[in-house]
């Protein structure tokens, strides 16, 4: 039977992350493989937690199944913490998944059974999981464009342009903040016309969110999911809890279905359930377990929050730094779009052989778009960056 197997492309984080590690340099950055690093290259376990697990391991008194949903508590934290009071509890329904990827196969699959015919559209560029999916699925896949090569920011009326000729009852993809690769945002004004110009045409909304409170804080990262949201009948939320929590290997995310009313909402519940079943049967449970400890404690929330806003007021520290740094040595703002990006990465928008030079010449490891890690620097590499690029002429 093997030998009919044919052989599959390599990932090209993955494959970015054995040379990085092959690389006999020790002057070398890798700006890859999207997690965060502190001041020391350390991707630290947070304290909170550190306690929840604490807790766990003391009090835990079966490793015994949860339900084909994973545990009821951690879906309503997590619609807490995402949605708030946005609209009735009973409207929503929820599975958990292993880690935000499992959300968006599930999300996928839920996409297959509903509507088969339907058009899967995804932002260009966007996270290479999504396409490689979609297409894995035998699902019909168009793009719409997003980022503006000029500007580095978002290409709005071209994403406008492009949604406009959505059918009805196609899924949109839509990254909630921190959009991963560019690290370029809509404006609240951009968001309005997006969601207008969905609702215009009928479509179903697929919101990936991956880095809420790494971007403008958690509250403040949650308002464009919120908004579109409150704006559709049916929709799917994706999300992830690898980088806000700092649990990348405990696989913990969350797929969340609205739906028109309360009857509808256990039809896709059900439905949910079912393709758990068929996946995996019970979703992991220790992070999600971890999570509703922290976010249902007032002490831990609280702390949790507080090393969350460390987090994302070091990236935009590094963001500052890299862009004042660039403007001093090529003497020149064309570089200020990093200060303007929120989350992990940017897209520096140049070309595969540059990257390539820094990386043979500097030892700079980026993705071969000219994606980087913003939280893979720290304040001494920032000026090392910041040189290559000006000597590799971007």
């Amino acid at each position: 039977m093997f030998q009919t197997l044919k052989a599959q492309p390599a990932d090209k984080i993955l494959s970015l992350m054995q040379a990085y590690k092959a690389d006999p340099r020790d002057a070398k950055i890798d700006l890859g493989v999207g997690v965060y690093k502190d001041a020391s290259g350390n991707t630290p376990v947070m304290r909170a937690v550190k306690e929840a697990e604490r807790r766990l391991v003391a009090d835990q008194t079966t490793k015994a199944y949860v339900g084909l949903a994973g545990d009821p508590a951690f879906a309503d934290a997590m619609i807490d913490l995402l949605l708030a009071d946005t609209l009735p509890r009973a409207r929503i329904s929820a599975i958990a998944t292993p880690g935000g990827t499992g959300a968006i196969r599930q999300a996928l699959e839920m996409v297959k059974l509903a509507a088969p015919d339907a058009t899967v559209w995804i932002s260009n560029p966007t996270w290479p999981n999504h396409p490689s999916i979609i297409r894995f699925l035998g699902m019909k896949v168009r793009e719409y464009r997003y980022f503006d090569e000029a500007t580095r920011g978002v290409d709005i009326d071209g994403m406008i342009a492009d949604l406009g000729t959505v059918a009805e009852g196609d899924v949109v993809l839509l990254h909630g903040c921190c959009h991963n690769p560019t690290g370029a945002n809509p404006t609240a004004d951009q968001w309005d016309r997006i969601i207008a110009t969905l609702q215009d045409r009928g479509a179903v909304p697929l919101v990936d969110v991956a880095y809420q409170g790494f971007g403008d804080g958690l509250e403040e990262d949650a308002q464009a999911t919120r908004k579109i949201v409150g704006a559709f009948p049916n929709l799917m939320i994706a999300a992830s809890c690898s980088k806000n929590f700092g649990i990348y290997r405990e696989r913990t995310g969350i797929l969340m279905g609205i739906a028109r009313d309360a009857a509808e909402a256990q039809l896709t519940q059900a439905n949910l359930n079912f393709l758990n079943r068929q996946n995996y049967s019970f979703p992991p449970d220790h992070g999600a377990r971890v999570v509703t400890t922290i976010l249902t404690d007032p002490a831990l929330r609280a702390d949790w929050e507080a090393e969350l806003e460390e987090t994302r007021n070091t990236m935009l520290d590094l963001r500052r730094q890299l862009a004042e740094e660039l403007r001093r040595l090529s003497n020149d703002d064309r570089f200020d779009f990093i200060a303007d990006h929120r989350g992990m990465f940017s897209r520096l928008g140049t070309t595969e052989d540059r990257v390539e030079t820094l990386r043979a010449d500097h030892g700079i490891y980026m993705v071969s778009d000219s994606r980087m890690n913003i939280a893979g620097l720290n304040t001494q590499t920032v000026p090392i960056l910041a040189r290559a690029i000006v000597d590799a002429g971007i």
